[in-house]
């Protein structure tokens, strides 16, 4: 792996080099994502059917889109009863710290007259996409439906691509039934985004759509944004690691790689104080490509947006870390709580060498879909505000409205709204 100094000009060109895989970059795909969009919101179903025909190589209907409860029950037959239980282990942490995040509505009445407030509202329909192919996520999908169940969503609707067979796979379903779904469709790509954005016969429309993919389904909820609400267009996946001399080196290693292996444009970094740790990590980093399984995705990763970045002083390293803004920052260092009131910009930030990034991953509780790309230093992770909607509550009584109107005549006549004033002074005729 990769070691160099810290410098600003280094620096800079790492934000540069990271910078290119945001999916901002990949326009040249736009264009078929925009055609799938248009022609599932034109022909629906049909549409649907035929690019799940097309792309994952399953003839679906009207009859077999959705997923039955002797589909689930199946799943639950071929899960191992272990992952099962550990799988209701990590629901019951996740749904605890979700439930600290519940927002009221709230009303401030005054004496005048006069009432404020804030209504909180949830979501009606949310749709969560779960990807399908080599990869299985159980985990992301407890973290994308517990909390919208937690903020009280009437209908949570589940898309995910069928397997050859036309079936969904079992250790998907099971955690989808365990955290609360309501409906699963076998329906994956664009197609299943544009079919949530519109609504087709088979799938109804939503209010907002979260959920992980590919950059099709990425480039697909950038588009179809507006017509739904989105949780956000996410990146590959990323780590920084900021470390000292006091840092146990295999440790580190091993956190680099867990995120280096999701795929090849994954991003891992260290930036540490000690010369000797970047060495005595790049070394284990060498040894745990002998035996890891994905070495050869963990290898292209590390080549292509792998660094060890050596700094002057733990200020230069900090300040480093909240420049690139990483989606998972974990704090090895000899005053890790030290460190972390000095953080601005993380997705999730892991404090001391025993919290690394796969304990926040399964079972900790904190959401693990959190901002990439630098997009921590102004989007948060995902939580139960992204599944609610707030509206202003105002009342005012005549006696409350007489003392202030002709200051709200005055401001509305300053912008040239007379028709504003007017609302006000028909009140008022006597003035």
């Amino acid at each position: 792996m990769r070691i160099v100094e810290l410098t600003e000009e280094t620096r800079k060109d790492l934000l540069d080099h990271l910078l290119k895989r945001s999916p901002n970059n990949y326009g040249k795909f736009e264009a078929s994502v925009q055609e799938i969009i248009t022609t599932v919101k034109e022909k629906k179903d049909e549409a649907v059917f035929a690019y799940t025909k097309q792309f994952d190589k399953v003839e679906v209907t009207k009859e077999t889109i959705r997923v039955t409860d002797e589909e689930i029950k199946e799943a639950y037959e071929k899960v191992d009863p272990s992952l099962i239980d550990v799988i209701r282990k990590a629901l019951v942490n996740i749904r605890s710290y979700h439930e600290k995040q519940r927002r009221y509505s709230w009303f401030d009445s005054k004496p005048d007259g006069s009432l404020l407030g804030q209504k909180v509202t949830a979501l009606k329909r949310v749709g969560v996409y779960v990807p399908g192919g080599k990869a299985v996520y159980p985990s992301s999908v407890l973290m994308n439906i517990v909390p919208a169940k937690v903020a009280g969503v009437e209908q949570i609707i589940m898309t995910t691509p069928p397997g050859k067979d036309g079936k969904v796979n079992p250790s998907t379903l099971v955690a989808a039934k365990e955290a609360g779904v309501d409906e699963v469709y076998k329906v994956g790509g664009a197609q299943a985004i544009a079919a949530l954005a519109f609504g087709t016969e088979s799938i109804p429309k939503v209010d907002k759509i979260v959920g992980p993919g590919n950059i099709y389904v990425a480039l697909a909820k950038k588009a179809v944004y507006g017509y739904v609400s989105i949780d956000s267009i996410a990146g590959p996946s990323e780590i920084l690691v900021l470390a000292d001399e006091t840092a146990n080196p295999r440790y580190v290693a091993a956190d680099l790689l867990s995120q280096a292996e999701h795929d090849e444009m994954a991003s891992a970094i260290l930036i540490t104080t000690s010369q000797k740790l970047a060495d005595e990590v790049s070394k284990e980093i060498d040894e745990f490509l002998k035996v890891l399984s994905r070495s050869e995705i963990i290898k292209k990763s590390l080549d292509q947006y792998g660094f060890i970045l050596v700094a002057e002083t733990m200020e230069e390293a900090i300040a480093a870390a909240n420049e690139i803004a990483s989606e998972h920052l974990e704090i090895v260092t000899q005053n890790p709580f030290g460190v972390m009131t000095k953080i601005q910009n993380a997705g999730a930030i892991f404090i001391g060498e025993y919290s690394s990034e796969p304990l926040g991953d399964y079972f900790a509780g904190p959401n693990h879909v959190l901002p990439t790309n630098g997009t921590a230093k102004f989007f948060s992770p995902l939580s139960v505000d992204d599944f609610i909607k707030k509206s202003s509550i105002i009342y005012y009584s005549k006696e409350a409205l007489e003392p202030v109107h002709k200051d709200i005549i005055q401001f509305a006549k300053s912008e040239q709204l007379t028709a504003h004033a007017n609302s006000i002074q028909v009140r008022f005729p006597q003035d």
